[in-house]
């Protein structure tokens, strides 16, 4: 039966959109894969996988309910969609969407918010540990959140603050939570002690980022709930600012290395959208041009800050923490209704910075919390022969590579390549550990081989 008042136009987006943002989490696994070591990159994506699973099942049964319930009041739902009852024969308010469609559609932004947690416990937290912390996460933290900021009578919705796709709801509690779970976890065995390992498959890393991209099309443009014109703004704003913080970013590492990395390229958009997400429908593309670049001006240098006993191994925090954080402020100056730079004073920008601030505390002290918790009851941590060899064989019993390729060169080192010198030894900068041996043979024996056996 037809639900009167349905948009089928409207439909066809928001449809479009979801899979898009779904998209993005196999696109963030590919994002984080490429920048660990080689021995770790299918427990790493595996992270991001298993939030498909685990935070689709959650959203569906009590979820959703939580963040979008009509009768639990300004700080969380209830449980009126428990199951997504009722959903298939309404419209959701304010929308010319089935209800059911717009649960989906939210649903995708409970999963990629999981998975980006990841990016800080990565190469050393207990992969059945992480999946416990997700479950509880995403009904503890993300759900009243949500509530706060997009819910029926929540009260950042309420005080007026702007978060048009997710700044606040998606970005800034997940880095925080992985910046709390990064210290308590502890840092990964040599952290601080040597140079930062290089990416071990930057073509992993610019895939991913470049389905981020891609993807980011629904979850800004998604956002509008409506084929029109906020969802045109939203996209060009979306692409606009990824763009100018990319050409930033780029510009500052040739400034201080003296050359442009990829890897550093496609974190430039990354950042950019994120610091694009709370404002893509409220600014002008020229706002969303500033934003971009003064925001990333700001957001990188943090990724320059690091200390022995923080080990966030892929910049979650600076990425998504204090990028929501600058979006957020900016969406206080450039937004056309209400910005500071459009008449409005400092009473936005003044509530963007308090929802950004209750959001973060809130966030770390549930997180905190979540931790003590599992831990009484689990370990949180792999052990360290397990972190020295590598969690995809220990842990999954599979290798991305092959053998010879998923073992790592020491703890902290990645696998460069197939071929290694044969007999070379590789000194451990780990205290109290013996030298490894390195396995495999001399690439020009090898070549050898191949030419005889040709022959």
């Amino acid at each position: 039966m037809a639900l009167e008042g349905i948009n089928t136009g409207d439909v066809a987006w928001v449809l479009a959109s979801s899979a898009l943002v779904l998209l993005m989490t196999p696109g963030l696994a590919f994002f984080y894969g490429g920048l660990v070591k080689g021995s770790n990159v299918l427990n790493t994506m595996m992270m991001s996988v298993i939030s498909m699973g685990v935070t689709a099942v959650l959203w569906v049964t009590v979820g959703f309910s939580l963040a979008f319930g009509t009768g639990g009041g300004a700080l969380i739902g209830d449980f009126s969609y428990v199951g997504l009852a009722g959903l298939e024969s309404q419209l959701w308010p304010g929308t010319a969407l089935p209800a059911l469609l717009f649960a989906v559609f939210q649903m995708t932004f409970a999963i990629i918010a999981s998975a980006i947690i990841s990016g800080a416990v990565a190469e050393r937290m207990r992969f059945s540990a992480y999946v416990s912390f997700i479950c509880l996460w995403s009904v503890l933290v993300y759900a009243p959140v949500c509530h706060w900021v997009w819910g029926p009578g929540g009260w950042m919705e309420e005080m007026g603050a702007k978060d048009f796709a997710g700044g606040n709801v998606v970005h800034e509690t997940t880095a925080v939570s992985a910046l709390v779970l990064a210290v308590l976890l502890g840092p990964r065995l040599g952290h601080g002690e040597v140079e930062k390992p290089v990416p071990h498959n930057v073509p992993f890393a610019i895939l991913g980022a470049a389905l981020l991209w891609f993807g980011w099309s629904g979850f800004n443009g998604g956002s509008a709930l409506a084929a029109d014109e906020t969802a045109v703004l939203a996209l060009v704003n979306t692409y606009i600012a990824a763009a100018s913080s990319l050409v930033v970013w780029s510009t500052l590492e040739r400034l201080q290395h003296t050359r442009s990395s990829a890897t550093g390229m496609v974190t430039g958009a990354v950042v950019g959208l994120v610091i694009i997400t709370p404002a893509a429908g409220y600014v002008s593309p020229m706002g969303a041009l500033a934003m971009g670049a003064v925001g990333c001006a700001l957001v990188y240098p943090t990724f320059q800050l690091s200390h022995r006993r923080v080990d966030d191994n892929l910049d979650a925090f600076p990425c998504h923490g204090v990028g929501s954080f600058v979006g957020a402020c900016l969406t206080g100056v450039f937004a056309k209704d209400g910005g500071l730079l459009y008449g409005g004073g400092l009473r936005l920008l003044g509530v963007e910075v308090l929802a950004a601030l209750a959001t973060a505390v809130y966030t770390a002290v549930v997180t905190a919390a979540i931790f003590f918790v599992l831990s009484r009851f689990m370990p949180m941590r792999v052990a360290e022969d397990a972190e020295c060899a590598g969690l995809d064989n220990v842990c999954h019993g599979e290798a991305a590579y092959g053998h010879q390729n998923a073992t790592p060169m020491t703890p902290f080192e990645h696998t460069q390549g197939s071929f290694k010198a044969a007999g070379a030894k590789k000194t451990s900068a780990v205290r109290g550990q013996e030298p490894c041996e390195e396995r495999g043979e001399d690439l020009e024996s090898q070549v050898t081989a191949c030419s005889t056996a040709s022959a």
